[in-house]
């Protein structure tokens, strides 16, 4: 375990160890560990010169720039909480959780200052600050460190809120610091690392890419957001040795053939995907392309974040997420969530680990349901196998239950995926009027016109049991990802309904 204890501070050894080394890449600029250092000692300086101390919310308003991690470590080093915000939410929603976290102020980039003096009207009491880059940069350096504990709260990231209202997730500088020392461990990061960060910042898995690389001493290059010819034209220009993303996301760099040529992508090492089963094709395509294997893993922001990881080195299995973390213990347990179910059983992933948070933000209530003596019910359905790998099924609350029989979707999108016509897919459910909820497939084709509905349809009823055959599929181009990266299963749920009564 690191020596630090303060996930402000978590640059610390490598400042001191290496204080000239290239720690954030944007563009043309190049900012070492002592400017990093330094910048966010003025953000802290900032708010303390305002009376932003421990325990007060800062909500963080910031696109993809460098200048997002200087206030990230900048709240936290004032001894203040980081309420990151997404800034592709709406109005309403963000002057929710600004509301609910009870911020004290907002810091926000050169695109969203004057959006977030809106939301310091309409979400925030009088006296309440919003500030940018500019006056940030201006303030004198905050001097000493602030009294904390390392059970102290560091961050407030909020859930989507894809199923209600977001929620906040309050996780602590010990949890946070002990998931970041594990993964770049698990993932072997040393100074050495180079990674690419072109998913948002505010999402947990560029967030945690974030903190375990530089707590490695390694250096991360930070884009505005995901473009296959850019990220392509970055891993060439940087010598990127490590890739974080979706599958749909390493889908769109090798549909890049012509600009796959020109460049140089022979120094990438290893590359992860979540979010969405990787196929076959995939990890021989991109393996092929980048001559770097691409491993499966599964976290969600309450539970540590990191739960499972496919390991860098050893048995690597297809389809499956990986083991437990070091440190981290899983349970799948059954409808009564306490027995355990066997292996090759599906039960509700619970887990517990230094990372989880102490409880939901203002919500007693769903903390007693959801955390019981430590333990996290994550709501997702897993089963295992023989060696201890993990095997992602789907949501509790995305089962489909057609007329008394259970469908998972993620079962239900393995076994179309292995037709050879078949690029990507997501199965939602929709609702039937005669057998309450049935599947319904959103399929892309290899190429158009590579095979027809009724075709998919028959080699299901070949290769699957006949209750959990898609009653609806519609081709599409892409597959739709939401703010996060993440398959947007709301919008397909949403026309799911109507394809499935057709």
């Amino acid at each position: 375990m690191t020596t630090v204890d303060h996930l402000g501070y978590l640059i610390s050894d490598a400042v001191s160890l290496h204080p000239g080394r290239p720690v954030l890449l944007q563009d043309e600029l190049v900012l070492s560990y002592a400017d990093l250092d330094e910048r966010a000692d003025r953000v802290a300086g900032w708010l303390a010169g305002r009376g932003t101390g421990r325990g007060s919310r800062v909500g963080l308003l910031w696109r993809n720039d460098v200048r997002y991690v200087e206030g990230l470590l900048g709240i936290m080093r004032a001894g203040a909480v980081a309420v990151p915000l997404n800034v592709r939410q709406n109005d309403q929603t963000l002057a929710y959780v600004l509301a609910d976290a009870g911020c004290a102020g907002i810091l926000a980039g050169p695109a969203d200052l004057e959006r977030a003096r809106v939301l310091r009207r309409d979400a925030l009491p009088a006296g309440a600050f919003v500030a940018g880059p500019d006056e940030l940069q201006l303030a004198a350096p905050r001097q000493g460190r602030p009294a904390h504990d390392p059970d102290d709260i560091c961050m407030q990231p909020y859930t989507s809120g894809s199923t209600g209202r977001p929620k906040g997730v309050p996780l602590t500088h010990r949890g946070q610091l002990w998931c970041a020392d594990v993964v770049r461990k698990c993932y072997l990061f040393d100074e050495s690392e180079r990674a690419l960060l072109a998913a948002p910042l505010f999402h947990k898995n560029a967030a945690m890419t974030l903190k375990a690389v530089l707590l490695a001493g390694g250096a991360c290059v930070v884009l505005p957001g995901f473009d296959p010819v850019g990220v392509l034209r970055a891993i060439d220009r940087y010598q990127i040795t490590y890739l974080s993303g979706v599958p749909a996301m390493y889908r769109m760099l090798l549909s890049e053939t012509a600009e796959l040529q020109r460049c140089d992508v022979s120094s990438v090492r290893f590359a992860t995907a979540g979010s969405a089963p990787v196929t076959v094709d995939l990890l021989e395509d991109f393996q092929r392309a980048f001559g770097a294997p691409i491993a499966e893993g599964y976290g969600l922001t309450e539970g540590g974040p990191d739960v499972l990881l496919a390991p860098r080195w050893g048995l690597n299995k297809l389809g499956s997420l990986g083991v437990p973390i070091p440190g981290c213990e899983v349970q799948l347990r059954g409808h009564d969530e306490v027995t355990e179910v066997g292996v090759g059983d599906v039960g509700e992933l619970w887990v517990r680990n230094p990372g989880v948070t102490p409880g939901y933000h203002g919500l007693p209530d769903v903390t007693a349901e959801r955390i019981r003596d430590g333990w996290l019910a994550t709501r997702d359905l897993m089963r295992r196998d023989e060696d201890g790998y993990y095997y992602f099924v789907g949501r509790s609350d995305d089962l489909i239950n057609v007329a008394g029989e259970n469908v998972y979707p993620k079962e239900v999108e393995q076994l179309l995926l292995r037709h050879p016509a078949v690029r990507d897919v997501a199965v939602v459910g929709g609702e039937h009027p005669v057998k309450g909820t049935v599947p319904v497939a959103f399929v892309v084709l290899t190429r158009p016109g590579a095979a027809s509905a009724a075709e998919l349809t028959e080699y299901f009823h070949r290769v699957g049991p006949h209750y959990a055959y898609p009653r609806a599929i519609e081709f599409v181009a892409e597959l739709p990802l939401a703010g996060t990266g993440k398959l947007d299963r709301a919008s397909l749920k949403a026309r799911a309904g109507t394809l499935a009564s057709a």
